[in-house]
């Protein structure tokens, strides 16, 4: 009952204060709803402090507010495209494409090994003997396909 009772007593200051609480939980919370939730009690706030509606019409602007607001934020942020300056970011078998290696172990019934850098990587393709040299031509997971490099 003493949060009816600050409300009452504090009013449209009661919403903005809750706006700024709940925008503060998106901090600790990350997730983009809080947020949008704050900025509805925010703005709800800001309403009841100049127009003064009765407190279920100050409820029911909230509502609105924080239901529009998320589907909107939810409909843009599911069909909006994330861009990367570095798209091959954690996809450290995908970068090695076009590099050429030596196999460390022959490819066999169709999988071998090559070291590169401090990694060791299972790579297929066809049957190659041990010191042949290959070139990376893509991935599969975490194994590498290749092709011998001629000449």
């Amino acid at each position: 009952m003493q949060v009816i009772e600050f409300v009452i007593a504090y009013g449209p200051w009661a919403w903005v204060v809750a706006g700024l609480v709940l925008l503060a939980l998106e901090l600790v919370a990350p997730g983009g709803i809080l947020v949008w939730m704050g900025i509805s009690a925010v703005v709800t706030g800001l309403i009841a402090l100049f127009q003064a509606p009765p407190w279920p019409v100050q409820w029911l602007i909230f509502g609105v507010l924080s239901l529009v607001s998320i589907f909107v934020w939810l409909r843009w942020s599911k069909d909006r495209k994330e861009t990367s300056d570095r798209p091959l970011l954690n996809r450290r078998a995908e970068q090695l494409a076009g590099q050429e290696a030596v196999l460390d172990q022959p490819i066999s019934h169709g999988f071998g090994r090559v070291v590169l850098g401090d990694t060791v990587w299972r790579v297929s393709g066809p049957d190659l003997p041990v010191g042949q040299r290959v070139r990376i031509t893509g991935s599969q997971g975490n194994v590498l396909t290749v092709e011998p490099v001629s000449g």
